[in-house]
């Protein structure tokens, strides 16, 4: 069971209106194509700049804890921005803890053990990005121990701790809490956002959601005494395995804008072509029913790369297609004409179709357009030195797992799961 909590919209969904929208909505409806054709596609700044240096030059100290692929690429990330260095880092791997501080400031100290890092007077905040299993513990710690946290997702291994971190995070309203959704810093999102919330697609009941994958999954492992350390998220022991590890993310952008949470999933799963010890599926398809009827369907498989990441929006006057980087917008075009219809002559045929392809536009506000993981971290950043909350905030971190995690329950009992009120 699962208690329901009221989820607040975030804040980055009230959007100011962009110059582009002031064309009346009966010619955008009359038009349909031509009216996509010139619409939606200039840049707007929906976004607060990024933090940037104060007067006085100090940045932000940072500790990573966790130096495998994840936390490396981060590290990789952090040394392009100026707002952040690392000055410590941990992993239990002694290769992993060479690569990270391979990236690091000089002078970084290294660590085996996480309660090390966190005594370490000279790191202001820590990144996690350990296996799933651990989330919890180590992001209790660091808040008790000071330290401001940025959290890769999913962000608990269960529903029960999602709730548990939430009220610690409320114990320490003078840290930042921030889940590592790098998406809704991402200007492409903010546009989108901003599309839906001027209701341009008309009535949104739809979403189609897949992040597919063409590999095992599986890393090299050297020793296979590291088999498990090493491939962790294909083990339910540690991970949530798709869903959690990439399906999470277009399941929060949902979450973002629905601007709520699932009240009923159901799920079927299988482990059906990699069969190869692991106990995670390497199939999973969900079903996830928002209030009002709304429905986002989320898929994730191993075993055909078409389409990779892709999130289709379905409105009743238009359809969004987003990619990780770009997105574009069709126009829903529908005519009658005359036609044989289940032998009938001369019976109305509607053909529904969609108009032109258009991409739309967007820029950063620093117009660089980085990673969204770039902005992801100078938000972090930002929201310690200004004390704002987070776009990515615990509400939005709790909100997500608990989805996954019904997503999971579903496929794995073969009954809907439902978000208890």
């Amino acid at each position: 069971m699962y208690v329901h909590y009221a989820f607040e919209p975030n804040s980055a969904r009230v959007l100011k209106p962009d110059v582009m929208f002031h064309i009346s909505r009966r010619s955008f409806l009359n038009t349909s194509a031509a009216a996509f054709a010139g619409l939606l596609l200039k840049p707007s700044d929906v976004l607060s700049n990024p933090y940037t240096l104060r007067p006085d030059n100090s940045v932000l100290r940072v500790g990573i804890i966790g130096t495998g692929q994840r936390g490396t690429g981060i590290a990789s990330i952090i040394q392009k921005l100026p707002q952040l260095r690392i000055v410590a880092c941990c992993d239990v791997m002694e290769d992993h803890l060479r690569k990270g501080l391979a990236l690091a400031e000089a002078g970084a100290k290294g660590y085996k053990h996480y309660e090390q890092l966190l005594a370490d007077k000279q790191v202001d905040a820590v990144i996690i990005a350990l296996p799933l299993h651990l989330h919890y513990a180590v992001a209790a710690a660091a808040l008790d121990a000071g330290k401001h946290v940025y959290l890769e997702k999913t962000m608990t291994y269960s529903s029960v701790e999602a709730l548990l971190l939430e009220e610690k995070v409320k114990q320490y309203p003078a840290l930042t809490f921030q889940v590592g959704f790098q998406y809704r810093y991402f200007a492409l999102y903010h546009k989108i956002a901003e599309i839906l919330d001027q209701k341009w697609l008309g009535d949104v009941m739809q979403y189609e959601c897949q992040y597919h994958r063409n590999s095992d999954w599986r890393r090299p492992v050297a020793d296979p005494a590291l088999e498990r350390q090493i491939n962790w998220r294909m083990y339910r022991e540690y991970s949530g395995g798709l869903m959690a590890e990439l399906c999470a993310h277009q399941i929060d952008i949902v979450n973002w804008f629905t601007g709520g949470h699932p009240e009923r999933v159901v799920a079927v799963g299988g482990i059906d072509y990699w069969k190869d010890g692991r106990d995670t599926y390497d199939n999973i398809r969900a079903i996830f029913e928002y209030p009002n009827g709304v429905k986002a369907s989320v898929s994730s498989i191993l075993s055909n790369a078409y389409r990779g990441y892709s999130i289709r929006i379905l409105g009743t006057k238009g359809t969004i297609e987003i990619q990780q980087s770009k997105a574009y917008i069709y126009a829903e075009a529908t005519k009658k004409t005359l036609g044989t219809v289940d032998g009938v002559t001369r019976a109305t045929v509607e053909s529904w179709g969609q108009g032109e392809k258009r991409p739309i536009e967007f820029s950063s506000p620093d117009g660089k357009n980085l990673d969204p993981t770039a902005y992801a971290l100078m938000g972090f950043a930002e929201s310690i030195h200004t004390r704002k909350e987070p776009l990515a905030n615990i509400k939005a971190g709790k909100t997500n797992a608990i989805a996954v995690h019904l997503a999971n329950q579903a496929a794995h009992t073969g009954c809907a799961q439902f978000w208890n009120t």
